[in-house]
């Protein structure tokens, strides 16, 4: 699952929805909140853990989920695999499922595509959550679908079913969670900032029968919001354009103010210092892939050989939900060396034991600005997307090196302005104050 410090609290208006006319014009598009997991806002939050405490549990988090996004670990559409826990999402979404509608608190996960969400009858075999589970006999648009359906075929990759002629999901997780249930379709219901919610009937998503695992209480599901053809996002393509965006305030901010997830015309990003870059298409369709060509430190320009991803196109994939930039292990050992060739301070160790180049907090460290060349795209990336301080007076170098694949993390993207659009393939950067966003 998806792995770091924000959480997204989707606010839903139960009592004035619309309908799907409204979402399929793609000039009306609409926001939703992001807040911070660690927000006393959030269900997750736990007012005992430090700032520290909480920094340390994201950034371990975010060398794991590496795992997740290792194409050999990746395997068939029945069965995804991940080594991070379930209940560490990025996100947590508040949507509404089935008619009349019933409240889902969802984690939401980029780096995965099935919707799915507690249903009764699981009393034994269900994981304990807080919220009611929700009954499929409630609804008057729940309908299961066959093994012979197009949706059980893009969701299962298998027409083996049971005796009962159910369309069934079976999903399982790098730390040994994992959901079985019903495919199904229903109404889901998304807020927005505007207080007009968007109904989307039909939608497709799992009703889960046998759920088991790291899941906490707060949570009642997942919801996938990747490339494939079943996410959210895809589930959403017409009535947006294929266009989503967000800004995440850097977690420390003090203004109180949330991040914002755009969709539609909301979700285009143009304007004076709009870098863009292409999107490239590859399996897993689940992830958003780029390719990254180089990072400068300074005026120092360091050739990235590219991953296991690839060497060249799509060498790289991009996802709010990790919260360092994580590169293999020798461009790690140049681009640090050329960071700690500028660097004034006194070297020390990380206190969560995660980092590697670390320093004493003081007034001048001279940190260099760090410039990502993406195809097409330069990308300036300041201090506050490359060291994070991890203790009152510690501050760290937010990348680190892995030994599979390649991700730029949310820290990378904080006060950006960062859109997805999926029928041009481009993902764009401006760089913005998202706390005023």
């Amino acid at each position: 699952m998806a792995a770091s410090i924000a959480l997204a609290i989707i606010t839903l208006c139960l009592s004035c929805l619309v309908s799907t006319d409204a979402a399929s014009k793609r000039s009306q598009g609409f926001s939703v909140e992001l807040i911070s997991r660690d927000s006393p806002n959030s269900p997750f939050y736990n007012p005992e853990e430090t700032p520290t405490q909480r920094l340390a549990n994201a950034l371990r988090r975010s060398i794991s989920r590496v795992h997740h996004f290792n194409p050999e670990s990746h395997v068939s559409r029945k069965t995804v695999q991940s080594e991070i826990f379930s209940i560490r999402g990025e996100y947590l979404m508040r949507i509404s499922l089935g008619t009349p509608p019933f409240d889902i608190l969802a984690i939401a996960d980029t780096g995965s595509d099935l919707i799915w969400t507690q249903c009764e009858p699981c009393s034994e075999t269900c994981y304990q959550q807080d919220a009611p589970l929700f009954n499929p006999n409630s609804s008057s648009t729940y309908r299961d679908f066959s093994c012979s359906s197009r949706q059980c075929k893009r969701v299962s990759g298998s027409e083996e079913c049971d005796s009962d002629g159910i369309c069934h999901y079976s999903y399982s997780y790098g730390d040994r969670s994992f959901t079985h249930g019903n495919i199904a379709a229903d109404t889901i219901t998304l807020g927005s900032t505007s207080g007009r919610p968007v109904s989307l009937p039909n939608s497709v998503f799992g009703c889960g029968q046998n759920n088991q695992g790291t899941f906490g209480p707060q949570g009642t599901g997942i919801v996938g919001l990747g490339g494939g053809s079943i996410s959210l996002i895809s589930q959403l393509g017409s009535t947006i354009g294929g266009k989503f965006s967000y800004c995440l305030v850097p977690f420390f901010s003090t203004t109180g103010n949330s991040s914002k997830l755009n969709f539609g015309s909301n979700g285009v990003v143009s304007g004076a210092g709009v870098q863009s870059t292409p999107l490239t298409r590859k399996s897993p369709d689940t992830f958003y892939f780029l390719t990254l060509e180089a990072i400068s430190v300074g005026n120092k320009r360091i050739k990235f050989s590219g991953s296991t991803f690839g060497t060249t196109k799509g060498n790289i994939i991009i996802d709010s939900g990790t919260t360092l930039t994580l590169v293999p292990e020798d461009f790690f050992s140049d681009l640090a060396s050329a960071v700690e060739s500028v660097i004034r301070g006194q070297r020390v160790n990380d206190p969560t034991n995660t980092l590697s180049l670390c320093y004493r907090v003081q007034s001048n460290l001279n940190i260099p600005i760090l410039t990502a060349h993406f195809k097409g795209a330069n990308v300036k990336l300041r201090s506050i997307n490359t060291f994070v301080q991890v203790s009152e007076d510690v501050t760290c170098f937010s990348f680190a090196p892995i030994s599979d694949g390649a991700i730029f993390g949310n820290l990378a993207q904080m006060n950006f302005l960062v859109g997805y659009d999926l029928e041009g393939n481009t993902v764009s950067f401006k760089p913005s104050d998202c706390s005023k966003e």
